[in-house]
């Protein structure tokens, strides 16, 4: 029985530092593997204001973005899905992560409802896939995302995060739990894979040349794959 494989990219966004520069490294993926599939996973008004350097004065709402928005719609639908990771992905002033995790019902709920109205300004489809900033999520949010029309939950498996969900990601229908993340949990092929990446330059994480070539080595030495979208793996 082939193993099934995703390949999912975070923080796809306008900023200069982690942006659309990571699909040069997609698309010499797709000229080797030409049914490779990738779940991006983009902030609807991503910003960071924590860490110097990377910080923004203002949020980067993706529909001010022409160039940005243009490039993610032209992309192959055979190869590509577009997905939900947050509006600000942050805290503003607190955090550049945790955006879902403190918030309770209600607040979870309006900020789905931002996203959803970027995504209309945008002209970008979204598939119902959300994967909370940092994997973490309040157990309110989950309920809120589910009422919301969320079909699938990209969540983590390990424990720091399982204890924030609180037992209501067991109850959500469909979640689809990483378990490859380059360089923390080495490359490695199971029955379900999703394999993680960054988008930011600054991330041990980020799909540079050398990570995409070490993945290009690891899939192309694999007799039984079959890469899918993220519901594939649900």
């Amino acid at each position: 029985m082939s193993s099934l494989i995703n390949i999912s990219i975070d923080d796809i966004s306008p900023h200069p530092m982690s942006s659309i520069k990571v699909l040069d490294r997609c698309h010499e993926l797709i000229s080797e593997l030409p049914d490779i599939k990738f779940s991006l996973f983009v902030p609807l008004s991503y910003w960071r204001t924590i860490k110097p350097g990377i910080a923004t004065k203002h949020p980067l709402q993706i529909n001010l973005f022409k160039d940005f928005c243009d490039e993610i719609n032209q992309l192959p639908k055979d190869n590509f899905e577009i997905c939900y990771h947050g509006f600000f992905h942050g805290i503003p002033g607190k955090s550049d992560n945790d955006e879902f995790q403190y918030l309770n019902y209600s607040q979870a709920v309006e900020r789905f409802k931002a996203m959803f109205h970027v995504e209309e300004l945008s002209g970008i489809r979204f598939k119902k896939i959300f994967r909370p900033p940092a994997w973490r999520m309040s157990s309110e949010s989950i309920k809120a995302s589910k009422d919301m029309g969320i079909e699938i939950l990209a969540l983590s498996p390990k424990q720091y995060a399982k204890d924030i969900y609180a037992g209501e990601d067991v109850k959500f229908e469909n979640v689809v739990y990483y378990n490859v993340n380059p360089p923390f949990e080495p490359l490695n092929i199971f029955p379900k894979t999703e394999i993680v990446y960054h988008a930011c330059e600054w991330d041990k994480n980020y799909l540079s040349i050398k990570m995409k070539d070490d993945l290009l080595r690891l899939l192309k030495n694999q007799e039984d794959i079959k890469f899918c979208f993220l519901k594939g793996l649900c």
